[in-house]
């Protein structure tokens, strides 16, 4: 197949390129390396740099005979969304419906998306990990955004056709995570020790996240690529993680003895974020997902030999 990844020069859409690549499909990345990084591009992918809100995607996914588009594209950081919700609306539901009008004019019909879990459900309920039916009930504008998108991929499905697929990830880490440009505790801690700073730990810490290795996101894209079920999923391991457990193991992975700085809590954070991924390991037989003390010691020796 001809695949389009958008977002492809950041953390998860290199991740996916590098893995399309490696299925045998030919990949076009595009990526107006806002956030993204060039050097982060396959080099046997097709580079394009372009705003997806502004380009003229049609003419590209016509001349490049794109089969399925993988959307990365976004503005990443749920924090810069409550303090700018116009912006992430541009970028995030604007950029989004061009790519989707151009995929419809160019009868490009299979889209798989990237959205969130924790941002959309909010805080869980019943105590237990968030299935997809849970109630969305967003409490950030980045999570608003990420929703909307999905009910805009719905009008698509239903009256274009469309066969879609939507990834709702849990907090997503990994090798080749940016701590100083995109979202992410995990490489944040690590950047932050290895360059000499005290780490920073917002609120009182005990707030938990489900942190999911990229490389399982990965797998799961090239079974869902490979096939053609549509639906939406959640990808998250359901375990939930406190950010000072989170820390205590970046720290012991990295040999970092000092304490973290508390600070205060910013709004719109949540106090607990944790999803239900039976369904996707089920539906395309996935492994099962890779444990914190395993996927943390494989980034943090990324981190310290890049």
């Amino acid at each position: 197949m001809n695949i389009l990844v958008t977002g492809g020069a950041g953390f998860i859409g290199s991740h996916m390129a590098k893995r399309h690549l490696a299925d045998g499909h030919r990949v076009v990345v595009v990526d107006d390396l806002s956030s993204g990084r060039r050097e982060k591009v396959p080099p046997k992918a097709r580079f394009v740099r372009v705003d997806i809100s502004e380009a003229d995607l049609e003419s590209l996914l016509r001349d490049e005979q794109i089969d399925f588009v993988s959307h990365h594209a976004a503005q990443v950081d749920l924090r810069h969304s409550v303090l700018d919700p116009l912006h992430d609306a541009r970028a995030n539901i604007l950029g989004s419906l061009r790519l989707f009008e151009a995929c419809r004019n160019a009868s490009v019909r299979r889209v798989l998306f990237s959205s969130t879990g924790g941002a959309i459900y909010g805080e869980p309920e019943a105590g237990a990990p968030a299935p997809e039916s849970h109630p969305t009930n967003p409490v950030s504008p980045y999570g608003c955004a990420k929703l909307s998108i999905e009910k805009y991929l719905h009008y698509y499905e239903a009256v274009h056709g469309f066969q879609t697929q939507i990834f709702r990830y849990a907090n997503v880490y990994g090798p080749g995570q940016d701590g100083t440009g995109e979202a992410g505790v995990v490489a944040i801690f690590a950047d932050d020790i290895l360059n000499g700073r005290r780490p920073k730990i917002r609120g009182d810490g005990n707030q938990t996240r489900d942190y999911v290795f990229v490389g399982d996101l990965v797998e799961a894209a090239s079974r869902a690529a490979a096939g053609g079920r549509t639906g939406t999923w959640n990808l998250g391991t359901g375990v939930e993680t406190s950010v000072n457990e989170l820390f205590e193991r970046i720290a012991g992975a990295l040999d970092y003895r000092e304490p973290a700085e508390h600070v205060p809590l910013p709004p719109g954070e949540q106090r607990r974020s944790v999803l239900d991924g039976s369904a996707i390991r089920r539906d395309f037989g996935l492994p099962p997902w890779t444990p914190l003390e395993k996927g943390i010691p494989i980034t943090a020796s990324s981190f310290r030999n890049p």
